[in-house]
């Protein structure tokens, strides 16, 4: 458990009530990392989300390296040398692996510490029970939800548009 008053600080949190605050702080926990950390890979089943209270993580989702381009049957079968492509770098406030809310609870993409940070993570087993019998808290916090896919939808296609203009 950390201070509840550590979660009301930020914005994603807003429009949550004092109970709705306490139940997040008494699922979470706080969990420093290094430049290099991997916190999840695209398709790995999730636990939890977390919120950045110091550092950047990239969001990167894996494309196949430049020098197996000419391979189509290697990107065909998976068999190819991947890289990652940073579609999106959060930081100070930010929330990610936002999926951890939503099923099939799979990460919908990876996450990658690019300097040291300190992150909070939050036990979504938890938070789904307390959903159940707080109906209003689970529909803010899937709004919330939406809202962070609206925005990485948004980044991706940015990044897709810049790497096509080379």
């Amino acid at each position: 458990m950390i201070s509840p008053e550590i979660i009301r600080r930020y914005p994603f949190f807003a429009g949550l009530n004092h109970e709705q605050i306490v139940k997040l702080a008494q699922s979470a926990s706080e969990l420093s990392v290094d430049t290099g950390h991997v916190f999840f890979h695209e398709g790995d089943e999730l636990c939890c989300f977390h919120l950045v209270l110091e550092g950047a993580v990239a969001i990167v989702i894996p494309v196949p390296a430049k020098s197996a381009a000419g391979d189509i049957a290697g990107q065909l079968t998976g068999d190819y040398t991947a890289e990652d492509l940073t579609i999106s770098t959060v930081g100070t406030g930010d929330i990610f692996s936002w999926s951890a809310l939503v099923p099939p609870y799979l990460a919908t993409a990876g996450a990658r510490a690019i300097m040291p940070s300190l992150v909070i993570a939050l036990d979504c087993q938890k938070l789904l029970k307390e959903f159940e019998s707080d109906c209003r808290f689970g529909y803010l916090m899937m709004q919330k939800a939406a809202q962070i896919s609206r925005d990485r939808l948004r980044d991706l296609r940015i990044e897709s548009l810049a790497e096509l203009a080379g």
